[in-house]
């Protein structure tokens, strides 16, 4: 095969990948879209996502743990390259290659750090669960509440 054919038809081929994945993802948000618009049609709301960490930050620190990861990898995996390039005088045989891993590596450490900081002092439990008040006076059988933001009211 020729140098300038095999040249097309991996680049073709590679783009046919990318064009693959990203029109899934496309089609995925598409879908979920008209989801939304037969609920909005019916009155009804999507309801949140809580179940994996949405809201309290831990997202950013799961993909920073896995993005550092995959950093440390590949930076791992590319260190022998130094000692494949032959003379080269790059210090500790760490060559321009290594930035491969280092970009996601100190992406991930960024995102872990944005949790650090933006994370409570010390604690692990929601505002909403540590400024629950306890009622002091337990309701009667015949006492009827409605229900507002702050919280259920007596109504008489």
């Amino acid at each position: 095969m020729e140098p300038a054919l095999f040249l097309c038809v991996s680049s073709i081929g590679v783009f046919a990948i990318f064009l693959l994945i990203f029109g899934f993802a496309a089609y995925l948000r598409y879908m979920r879209y008209k989801e939304t618009l037969a609920l909005a049609e019916k009155g009804l709301v999507r309801p949140q996502k809580n179940g994996n960490g949405a809201g309290n930050g831990k997202g950013a620190l799961r993909w920073g743990i896995v993005i550092t990861a995959l950093g440390i990898a590949m930076c791992i995996g590319l260190y022998p390259f130094g000692w494949l390039a032959g003379g080269t005088s790059f210090p500790l045989n760490f060559g321009p290659w290594m930035v491969i891993g280092l970009i996601p590596t100190f992406f991930g450490l960024a995102l872990i750090l944005i949790y650090v900081v933006t994370s409570k002092n010390g604690s692990s439990e929601s505002a909403e669960e540590t400024n629950m008040i306890a009622p002091t006076t337990a309701p009667e059988e015949n006492d009827v509440f409605e229900e507002t933001d702050e919280g259920p009211e007596e109504v008489n």
